[in-house]
């Protein structure tokens, strides 16, 4: 049966980056996220924001990056908060302009803004910004 199923789809897809899922006011949201090669993205608190070469997720394409400004806004539920930007201008590469959604993790004193990225049959690193906490 396993052997059926893996040839209809995958079976598993990669976890979510070490830490647990938490709930962040705007004001520890409101800061620098850095991304594993050094891409940006400032948060602010007027609900603006500056990427620089940030990591993004965009479906089946693998290592997307995109800069320019736009506004953030936050959402919630009651275990994890979810960051939701979108940018002014469509991405370059793939002239489509549409939100990217993190959701917010904390592990130790880092806090954490990850989502999927790419094809799940490739297991692709997650996009994962990174902030120190409070």
């Amino acid at each position: 049966m396993a052997l059926a199923l893996t040839g209809c789809g995958r079976i598993y897809e990669l976890p979510p980056p070490e830490g647990k899922p938490v709930v962040l006011e705007p004001a520890e949201l409101a800061t620098t996220w850095t991304d594993i090669h050094d891409g940006t993205l400032t948060l602010k608190q007027d609900g603006t924001f500056i990427a620089d070469n940030v990591c993004i997720a965009f479906s089946w394409d693998e290592g997307l990056t995109q800069s320019g400004t736009g506004t953030w806004r936050l959402g919630s539920n009651t275990e994890q908060s979810i960051v939701v930007v979108s940018f002014d201008a469509a991405h370059p590469e793939t002239g489509e302009r549409r939100p990217d959604s993190w959701a917010a993790l904390k592990n130790g004193k880092v806090l954490k803004l990850w989502t999927r990225v790419g094809d799940p049959d490739h297991d692709e690193p997650h996009c994962t910004l990174t902030s120190r906490a409070s």
